[in-house]
């Protein structure tokens, strides 16, 4: 019964294992698929968190989220928070990195239409919070190093096509420095 066990074991250890090829090397750090940044702008200027993660298809091209959270809100900003799924095509020569395009869509609510009254000063707001829907379009610079750190800079703008009527707000824009890690 051992010798049976013994061989068993034997025999399964040569099909399970598998020795590292020389043609067969391990993907740079630069060249992972998936990423996480976050922008400096955003807490500095905004009063807000803005974050993203990215999924890279292949060397050109990528899907991902952004969310933005608002946590200081003052009359002038509007936006509570958004989500943002974003698809990215990059020109560059390097894996996922230089000049790219992207087109978005953005979930985002944002308070209401502002009422102004001129005798007392004083502004309203007619709907508490509105839930809306835009898209728009982008560009960007992403660059990479071979830690896997990144860093970039994007723009982009957008339309709002639901609710709009009931907020003082009929487009969006995205501008952000970001900062990131691929992993």
């Amino acid at each position: 019964m051992k010798k049976t066990f013994l061989t068993i074991s034997i025999m399964f250890s040569f099909f399970v294992t598998k020795a590292q090829n020389k043609n067969e090397t391990i993907a740079p750090p630069y060249e992972k698929k998936n990423e996480v940044s976050l922008d400096l702008i955003g807490p500095i200027l905004g009063g807000g968190i803005n974050t993203s993660y990215e999924r890279y298809l292949n060397k050109n091209s990528s899907l991902g989220i952004t969310l933005i959270y608002i946590y200081h809100n003052t009359k002038e900003k509007d936006m509570n928070y958004s989500i943002s799924p974003f698809y990215r095509r990059y020109f560059g020569k390097d894996y996922a990195s230089g000049f790219f395009v992207e087109g978005f869509g953005m979930i985002h609510s944002t308070d209401g239409k502002k009422i102004y009254h001129t005798e007392e000063k004083t502004t309203y707001t007619e709907n508490s919070n509105v839930i809306n829907l835009s898209i728009g379009a982008g560009l960007g610079w992403k660059g990479v190093t071979k830690s896997g750190f990144t860093y970039g800079a994007n723009i982009g703008m957008g339309i709002t096509f639901l609710n709009a009527a009931k907020t003082d707000h009929d487009h969006v824009s995205k501008f952000s420095l970001n900062l990131g890690y691929r992993f």
